[in-house]
């Protein structure tokens, strides 16, 4: 990674003159105020911007709508009945994985409860499940339904990774130990990889191998990870990962989500699933055939046809993540975190505390900045001075600076109107 010197009084522009990733924010709809202000965006990690292609790419769907009718299954430049596959190289790359290994398909809840039917096979002996502290209430809840459905109580079988301290920092040992505590109880571990809440991105490739070694099944929610964090899942080898593509991936408010399964369970045509007829075999499913067939790989967990507007939506933000390249954005987005962590902390006020760690293993984009008084006047401020950023109850302001979009000066910008709002309340 290249190192850059910050200065926490000042603005450096050869920061941005000599990003390599700079044109890419030209690339993108920036958000502007009612009364036509521009302002700076933080909040990639709960919505990411529209890239200025995604009109183009989806008016070429409703054209080819107009034009063919039924027929653009076939006929359509990008002929509907295979839309997902133009998807899955690119997709694919983001997170580390094989092609093979990659489907784009659901939403995200779906697609968790579709790999908890499959991946978590409880038993008397074996029926808990590992969650983190803070986890997405929407997984939580998912978990929940899940250990009811098998006939458990939640009160039993759920075991949250409690942090060590009162800083909400869960570390590896404390990861390590849970596991080795209850592991032999622990039928599947499912963690996000990166804590929506305090930013910590935990060490994927750690827990999938001492979660196997215990005899759990290792599962992910990559909702903060993907287009975030720089991936291996193949390499890592979780059993199966999940996430959406509405935050850093900038496909659209409520758009599809990716699902990975590792290729060890290509073929495991026996695991346990809820069966639609997308994932029967492609070269006879229009044959109608009454007996299921299962395709290998993730394919073969698709349930219905693809819906084509949100597709063509991904399509044009994953051309650009192809054009970038994870590593660029990676080492950009670290050089980002790191100017903005440096700015807060020369504010030095003392009702500032940041939960989000420091060691560059264990962060994405996001900074959360908590507020010891909770004021959350602080907050609105920001938001006055046209800056848009996310407020967590109960105290806690979200920063994302994104790298295919987002500054230095935005970073600068930003600790000068926060440390003005801190002055003022």
């Amino acid at each position: 990674m290249t190192r850059h010197t910050f200065f926490p009084d000042r603005y450096d522009p050869n920061l941005d003159l000599q990003d390599p990733l700079s044109g890419f924010k030209d690339l993108f709809h920036l958000p502007v105020s009612p009364d036509g202000q521009a302002q700076r965006y933080f909040c990639g990690n709960s919505l990411g911007l529209q890239p200025l292609s995604t009109r183009e790419h989806v008016l070429r769907e409703l054209d080819d709508w107009a034009r063919f009718g039924v027929e653009g299954h076939i006929e359509a430049r990008f002929p509907w009945v295979r839309y997902h596959e133009f998807l899955t190289e690119n997709m694919a790359k983001v997170v580390g994985a094989l092609p093979s290994e990659v489907v784009v398909m659901n939403t995200l809840t779906v697609n968790l409860h579709l790999m908890m039917v499959s991946f978590y096979r409880p038993t008397p002996k074996r029926h808990k499940i590992l969650i983190e502290f803070s986890a997405f209430p929407s997984d939580r809840y998912a978990v929940e339904s899940q250990i009811r459905f098998h006939g458990y109580d939640p009160k039993e079988s759920l075991i949250v990774l409690e942090p060590d301290s009162e800083l909400e920092y869960v570390s590896h040992e404390r990861i390590r130990e849970v596991i080795d505590l209850e592991g032999d109880q622990i039928a599947l571990i499912l963690i996000g990889s990166v804590n929506y809440y305090t930013g910590q991105a935990y060490p994927i490739k750690k827990i999938t191998d001492w979660g196997h070694e215990k005899g759990c099944a290792v599962g992910f929610d990559l909702a903060h990870g993907a287009g975030n964090l720089l991936l291996d899942l193949h390499g890592d080898g979780p059993d199966f990962a999940v996430w959406c593509s509405y935050k850093y991936l900038n496909s659209g408010p409520g758009s599809l989500a990716g699902c990975f399964v590792h290729e060890r369970h290509a073929r495991s045509f026996d695991l346990p699933r809820f069966a639609g007829w997308w994932g029967h075999d492609k070269a006879n499913r229009f044959k109608m055939e009454p007996t299921l067939r299962l395709m290998p790989g993730a394919e073969g967990w698709q349930l219905s046809n693809p819906p084509i507007l949100p597709m063509a939506c991904m399509m044009a933000s994953l051309e650009l993540f192809d054009q970038a390249g994870m590593s660029a954005l990676r080492q950009k987005s670290l050089s980002l975190h790191q100017c903005l962590r440096e700015q807060i902390e020369a504010i030095g006020h003392p009702n500032l505390r940041l939960l989000t760690p420091a060691s560059e293993e264990e962060h994405g984009c996001q900074l959360s900045i908590q507020l010891l008084d909770a004021n959350r006047k602080v907050h609105q401020r920001l938001t006055e001075n046209q800056i848009i950023t996310d407020w967590r109850e109960p105290d806690v302001i979200r920063v994302a600076p994104v790298p295919m979009y987002n500054t230095f000066e935005d970073v600068y910008l930003f600790s000068q109107k926060l440390k003005e709002a801190l002055n003022e309340f």
